[in-house]
């Protein structure tokens, strides 16, 4: 059985090793697991996995610097992909942070920051353990149960265009969407590589996927 070819997106912002890691450990000869910032690498793999963290900004100009961001988007749209954290958040169609940036516009939607306004008692960020309820079924959630616990680092969060596309929420002073599918992508907004089990269970889902 010839194994995948996972690439692991290096736009110099993320905890890559950690994702890689994880995505690693569950692998069971199934997949080889690669970390790189070639376009040529992400235009081949099977499956692509998107970590980020930090600013979406600062991800926007790394991912047009490395000359990733057409392969990053024709990946999203034709192979299995997963999005982790800021991979999720410059899906969108454009973001509220750094005095408003346009992202990938791959799932139209926007990002929004939580809203101290309406909830002055509310830590920013988002820091910790909180739980994903899973609003539909998706092969990503396999042996997930809903409510599980995930472990979350943001302080902006994905509002999108369309209802459908999220399947997962969590509460944070307001009900926010957690996890989007379309097609055969899939995004989080947790880490899962930092989620325990439930973490391990996704990536291992993600590479027994084949998008259908």
């Amino acid at each position: 059985m010839n194994r995948k070819q996972i690439v692991v997106v290096d736009y110099g912002m993320g905890n890559l090793r950690s994702v890689a890691k994880a995505a690693e450990h569950v692998a069971q000869q199934k997949a080889d697991i690669l970390v790189s910032q070639n376009p040529i690498d992400i235009a081949n793999a099977d499956a692509v996995i998107f970590p980020g963290q930090g600013a979406a900004k600062a991800c926007m100009q790394a991912l047009n610097e490395t000359s990733m961001t057409d392969p990053v988007i024709q990946a999203a749209e034709t192979k299995p992909f997963l999005g982790i954290c800021m991979g999720l958040q410059v899906l969108m169609t454009y973001s509220d942070e750094n005095q408003g940036i346009p992202c990938l516009d791959v799932i139209p939607g926007l990002v929004k920051r939580f809203d101290k306004t309406r909830f002055p008692d509310l830590k920013i960020p988002h820091m910790g353990w909180n739980q994903i309820h899973q609003t539909q079924d998706h092969p990503l959630w396999h042996g997930i149960a809903s409510a599980s616990r995930f472990y979350f680092v943001h302080s902006y969060f994905v509002k999108p265009k369309l209802d459908h596309y999220a399947i997962g929420v969590t509460d944070y002073g307001e009900e926010f969407t957690s996890a989007i599918a379309h097609n055969q992508l899939f995004a989080i907004q947790a880490h899962p590589e930092k989620s325990a089990d439930a973490g391990l269970q996704l990536f291992k889902n993600f590479i027994n996927w084949n998008g259908a």
